[in-house]
């Protein structure tokens, strides 16, 4: 497949594609911000812009999507702005299902979903149920997600089952670590993106990006397309992946 973007040609058979992309969703409200919006429209078109992204990656084979929507710290936020992010979230689930079925994509939600309200727990459920036997894409939202939550969480569980007896200290690895994660049904990341110009994780997936390639972007998530997330590829392709080997 050759895409041509400008003037740049690019010999897409000729890059080694991620399996799984995360990316932090980053610049919703400066988008907005620039234009003279309300902060909501900027998250309305960051949205969008997922929809199409989600196309985009499956066209270009990337296996598994992983977005970073609503984390724990988000609550923090003005009132108005997260009463507009769960209407939106209601929204999107409304359509969701059918729009999965649509594409053959089969979808997951990770993070404490028991912070949301009993509504979205419940389409949360029924999305999964519903996608669950697809065999495209496997996109992953992660909502009220942050990755030491996340670990506390697995801890938790981990110590109720040494409790019961049902695990003991000596059988603990890294493998049985990673079977109490909410990603346990996903492999790591090959690559992870960032956009809007920071450079830093914001608590997002940090026990399974130790080896995850890093791609920083000035570029708004609304901004964000198929053009970007093809630069990211590129940039990934000029990585040598040693694992901590020579």
């Amino acid at each position: 497949m050759k895409v041509i973007y400008d003037t740049q040609e690019v010999q897409m058979e000729n890059l080694n594609i991620p399996q799984h992309v995360a990316i932090i969703l980053d610049g919703n409200r400066r988008w907005a911000k620039k234009r003279h919006l309300p902060r909501n429209m900027g998250h309305r078109q960051g949205s969008k812009v997922v929809e199409q992204i989600i196309e985009d990656a499956h066209d270009l084979g990337i296996k598994y999507l992983t977005v970073y929507a609503f984390s724990t710290e988000n609550w923090k936020r003005p009132q108005d702005e997260v009463n507009a992010l769960m209407k939106l979230l209601r929204d999107y689930l409304k359509t969701c299902i059918k729009r999965a079925n649509k594409n053959n994509m089969k979808v997951r939600v990770i993070g404490d979903i028991t912070g949301l309200s009993e509504d979205l727990q419940e389409k949360i459920v029924e999305l999964e149920k519903a996608s669950k036997d697809n065999t495209g894409i496997n996109f992953t939202i992660a909502l009220n997600y942050g990755s030491r939550d996340e670990m506390v969480r697995a801890m938790r569980h981990m110590a109720d089952d040494l409790s019961s007896g049902n695990l003991s200290k000596d059988e603990i690895t890294e493998e049985v670590f990673n079977g109490y994660l909410d990603t346990k049904e996903l492999p790591d990341p090959d690559l992870m993106i960032r956009t809007s110009g920071e450079e830093r994780l914001s608590n997002f997936m940090l026990w399974q990006l130790a080896y995850t390639e890093f791609y920083f972007t000035d570029v708004l998530w609304p901004d964000f397309n198929k053009k970007e997330l093809i630069k990211a590829i590129e940039y990934y392709n000029g990585r040598d992946r040693r694992f901590g080997g020579i």
